[in-house]
């Protein structure tokens, strides 16, 4: 089974994007501190906002989940 990096990988595709935690929070209409709790593994996405993220970053949610290696 793979390991579930979604913090991590949240993370990775907004620094690979360029973008601060602020301008991710503010496209998906969310908090800044949200953002940041995703990223620190403190909390998750909600469902509804998982599609959103993947939108955003036009990835799949199972990327979001385990990262570029997922088959």
């Amino acid at each position: 089974m793979k390991e579930i990096n979604l913090s991590k990988n949240i993370a990775d595709l907004r620094k690979q994007k360029g973008i601060t935690q602020e301008q991710l929070a503010q496209a998906l209409n969310i908090s800044p501190q949200a953002v940041s709790k995703w990223e620190t593994n403190t909390s998750q996405p909600d469902t509804q906002t998982l599609p959103l993220i993947a939108e955003y970053f036009e990835v799949s949610i199972d990327y979001l989940y385990y990262g570029q290696d997922y088959a």
